[in-house]
């Protein structure tokens, strides 16, 4: 966990993503699984997992699982070839934030995990051509398009397009007459006399 009291980590590691257990599992609990054929059994409230059964699984329990050999994790429908194709036509429209509101976190966990080289590209790729357009929106959309814009921003890019905002604002106060200069409170001070 690298940042434990954050709560968009906490909720992008609370991101399902897809799974499929290496080893039979005793008293795991309770899956919703997205396998029709899923070979979950329930005896007197113990459930037991056989190999190879797929489920939905949170990322951060995905994680402990496939550290401790238990499962191996599949990309999430997220990084699947449709959203790849999309990304790669014309990333600035395709709509992340119904996808995975947390899709560059998610996609940077991932990536050391499931050793997909092509997920860090993708995610580069898509970074640097949004990254563009939202600070291109941030500075110059009216604010009768913001809102429309902002439906497809994950909430990565939702938090740059408000520091860009605001940057714009600041800026644009200082232009018009705010104050030029500042003196640093350094300067105040007096020297002491040297002997």
């Amino acid at each position: 966990m690298s940042q434990y009291y954050d709560i968009d980590d906490i909720l992008a590691e609370d991101e399902l993503v897809p799974a499929v257990f290496q080893v039979a599992a005793n008293g795991v609990g309770l899956f919703d699984s997205s396998d029709e054929t899923n070979k979950v059994t329930y005896e007197d409230e113990t459930i037991e997992v056989e190999q190879g059964s797929k489920v939905e699984l949170p990322f951060w329990l995905a994680r402990e699982l496939h550290l401790r050999q238990a499962l191996s994790i599949n990309l999430p429908p997220c990084f699947n070839q449709k959203t790849r194709d999309e990304l790669v036509a014309d990333a600035a429209h395709v709509d992340l934030k119904n996808r995975c509101p947390y899709f560059y976190e998610l996609g940077c966990k991932l990536f050391s995990l499931v050793g997909d080289k092509t997920i860090a590209l993708l995610l580069l790729a898509a970074f640097q051509t949004r990254y563009k357009e939202v600070l291109i929106k941030a500075q110059t959309a009216a604010m009768t398009v913001a809102p429309k814009f902002l439906t497809l921003l994950t909430k990565e890019e939702t938090k740059l397009y408000e520091a860009a905002q605001s940057s714009m604002v600041a800026f644009k106060k200082w232009r018009m007459g705010g104050p030029r200069f500042q003196r640093a409170s350094v300067l105040g001070r007096k020297r002491r006399p040297s002997d």
